[in-house]
Order: C-alpha cells, then sequence, then structure tokens
C-alpha cells in the first residue's frame, strides 16, 4: 500500500475553530489543555489523543466524521506543511484528474470527495481505507459511511501501550458507542468500573459516561467499533 497524505486534521480544526469564532487560548481553556498544544495540532506538529480530539469536536460543535471528509473550502485554508497522520489508498494513475500529481494540494484532497456528504461504500477494501493515525497510539480506520447519518464506522487499533488518553484521564462525548473486539486484549475503564476485554467480547454504553480505553498487552488490540452522535 503506497498511502498518500489527505487534508491535515490540524487545518480543518483552525478553520472549524475560527468559524465558531472561538480563541485559540479559550479553545484550550475549554477542553483542559495548553494553548501551545492546541497551536501544534492546528499546525501539524503533534496529533491529538482520542480524548482530546473527542473534546475538540464536542467544543466546536462539529463532528468526527468531519475531520475525514474534506469540504470544498478545504485547499483554500489547508497549511502546506505535509502531514502524514492521515493516509487514504491508491488511487488511479497520478496526474489525472481524479487523482493529481504527488505533491500538491489537489493530490491530498483527491483521496477525498469534495462533497461531505458523500458515501463510502457498499463496500470498502482494505486497502481503500482512509486511515487516521492519533497521538498515544491509536490508529482510526475509517469503514464506510452513508450520506446524511452521523455515525462513526471504524477498526480501531490500539498498539502496545496504547490508550485514547496519554494523561491517564477519561473522556466523554455525545452519542452511543458499540465495540466488539477482535484480537488482542484492552482494559476498558467506564465511569468507576473497570473491564478486560478479550476477543469476542463486546461493548455498548453512552459515551457521556466517563471512559478510556488501554492496551496493556504486549500486542495490538483490534476491534471494530461504531459511534452514533449527536453533532448535527
Amino acid at each position: 500500500m503506497s498511502p498518500a497524505a489527505v487534508p491535515p486534521v490540524g487545518a480543518r480544526i483552525r478553520q472549524a475553530r475560527l468559524a465558531h469564532g472561538t480563541s485559540l487560548r479559550a479553545l484550550a481553556r475549554e477542553i483542559g489543555v495548553s494553548a501551545s498544544l492546541v497551536s501544534q495540532i492546528e499546525n501539524g506538529k503533534s496529533q491529538p489523543s482520542v480524548s482530546t480530539l473527542y473534546a475538540i469536536t464536542t467544543a466546536l460543535g462539529i463532528s468526527i466524521e468531519s475531520l475525514f471528509d474534506a469540504g470544498e473550502g478545504t485547499a483554500a485554508t489547508a497549511v502546506t506543511a505535509p502531514v502524514t497522520a492521515l493516509t487514504a489508498g491508491p488511487g488511479t494513475a497520478p496526474g489525472t484528474a481524479s487523482n493529481p500529481a504527488p505533491g500538491t494540494v489537489l493530490h491530498a484532497l483527491a483521496s477525498f470527495a469534495a462533497d461531505p456528504g458523500r458515501r463510502i461504500g457498499p463496500v470498502v477494501t482494505p486497502d481503500e481505507r482512509e486511515v487516521l493515525e492519533l497521538d498515544s497510539g491509536v490508529v482510526w480506520e475509517r469503514l464506510g459511511h452513508v450520506p446524511g447519518t452521523h455515525v462513526d464506522f471504524l477498526q480501531v487499533t490500539y498498539r502496545p501501550g496504547g490508550a485514547s488518553s496519554s494523561s491517564g484521564g477519561l473522556m466523554r462525548h455525545a452519542g452511543t458507542e458499540y465495540g466488539c473486539l477482535t484480537s488482542g486484549e484492552l482494559i476498558l475503564t467506564l465511569g468507576f468500573d473497570e473491564y478486560t476485554l478479550r476477543p469476542g467480547d463486546a461493548v455498548c454504553f453512552e459515551s457521556t459516561t466517563p471512559h478510556r480505553y488501554r492496551n496493556d498487552g504486549d500486542v495490538p488490540a483490534v476491534g471494530t467499533w461504531f459511534v452514533s452522535t449527536d453533532v448535527q
């Protein structure tokens, strides 16, 4: 698989923050992190953890799925520094209208439709998945999307030592969460309870319940997650 860079998450977050009329310091204060960290994320110098990403999208009133989708205005506002955290499978031959030459902003956008309401599927092969690599050893692979729905349908990988929060704190966000672990082991902290998930174990809970995932093992923990969000 020869991944192609796609529009950087940080640039998308900055665009949403400015549209929301929120200053960088105000956003940092609201989600409980330093202004320096938000700045580094927006400039592509740092990747957010799962918990920080959910906190940012909740504060700005945007969905996680919007960070995968590329809007018409992205090319005009995206930073030009290369960001490799997001990758997608190869498309058609480089230099064509549907897959412009490598190294251009259009090439980055080619992995995503210009219309954020596009359908992904009905079949998505492994090398066609859009991939979002987050801080603290967590990787999301987008498995599909139906326009008009507010759902994150993902294959999630927690590398050894990986966790949804690098600080150890619990996260909460809008929606309902369903997941099924297919390999490895994953520790779920849910409220005051802690569970060890093994292959075949499934979870479902309101995402507003404080929670955290971590992989204390020495092999990756992989599962399929379905998060229905309330963000419009």
